[in-house]
């Protein structure tokens, strides 16, 4: 995964003079600094069933070689192993890496693990018959760059499957709600934009035989708003950057935006925490 400490923040892309060009260079590394901050692990892990979702949807089968892009701890990277793919797993973060290894060596899965920037694939043309990313590549900052690798490095007829939150749920709404505290990167365009179907198809259009985009929900069960926010407070990195950055005060009105926006989105009635989150699953079918 790619974000840095506003990268849980979404609103419209910036409005600047042409003449006023993001450092994308310092971008990437704050991005960089933030994932290998906490222990997304902890987090990522209650994520896997999107990556399974994600492996079925693009049809991945037995002997394909398959990249996984910004694998933060390797969802997708074992979901497709689990199917006897032959998976390279690439993050730039070399600490998520290392949590993806582990977890596949508890299973005895075979799959190769790379240091990798998702804008800067270093791999031949052609050389996949699948790449997948499960929140991931949505947040690097340059998404034509991001787009362009993927389609890149997939053979004509190959497939790209990616899990992108959507503007509309939990986590879209999480985005703003965070850049009214911290705001983005001027100049950087809305990782959300990436679960809308209108950015896939200026993306991904020109080289693509077939797109297929499919909103589903994932649910973030926590023993309640408070336990949720412990979580992603200490181990998730870019909220424990955003809250590194406030002040105490700052931090307090966080707490309570983000305690009110869990308790109105809960399902799971007064003992629990259940928060649907919408995302599009994308599988799009290189010409």
């Amino acid at each position: 995964m790619n974000a840095d400490a506003s990268a849980m923040t979404a609103t419209a892309p910036s409005t600047l003079a042409t003449s006023v060009l993001p450092d994308f260079t310092a971008i990437k590394q704050r991005q960089q600094a933030t994932w290998a901050s906490g222990d997304f692990a902890i987090v990522g892990t209650t994520l896997q069933i999107t990556g399974e979702m994600l492996a079925e949807a693009a049809d991945i089968r037995a002997g394909e070689r398959v990249l996984d892009v910004a694998a933060g701890n390797g969802n997708a990277t074992l979901a497709a192993a689990r199917r006897f793919a032959r998976v390279i797993s690439c993050d730039y973060v070399q600490h998520l890496l290392d949590k993806g290894a582990a977890r596949a060596k508890a299973e005895g899965l075979q799959v190769e693990f790379q240091v990798a920037d998702a804008e800067d694939l270093p791999f031949a043309d052609a050389s996949f018959d699948a790449v997948l990313s499960t929140f991931g590549a949505m947040f690097t900052p340059q998404h034509h760059r991001a787009a362009h690798e993927m389609l890149r490095v997939v053979r004509g007829g190959g497939r790209i499957g990616m899990a992108n939150w959507t503007p509309e749920g939990f986590i879209g709404k999480l985005f703003r709600l965070i850049g009214g505290f911290v705001p983005p990167p001027a100049g950087t365009q809305s990782p959300a934009l990436w679960g809308t179907e209108p950015h896939i198809v200026q993306l991904f259009g020109p080289q693509a035989a077939d797109i297929r985009c499919e909103r589903r929900m994932f649910s973030f069960r926590y023993r309640s708003a408070a336990h949720w926010i412990e979580v992603f407070r200490n181990y998730y990195g870019p909220t424990l950057k955003v809250y590194a950055a406030l002040d105490g005060s700052q931090q307090e009105r966080l707490t309570e935006a983000i305690t009110a926006l869990l308790e109105e989105m809960n399902v799971g009635g007064r003992r629990s925490l259940v928060v649907p989150s919408e995302y599009l699953e994308v599988v799009i079918t290189k010409r």
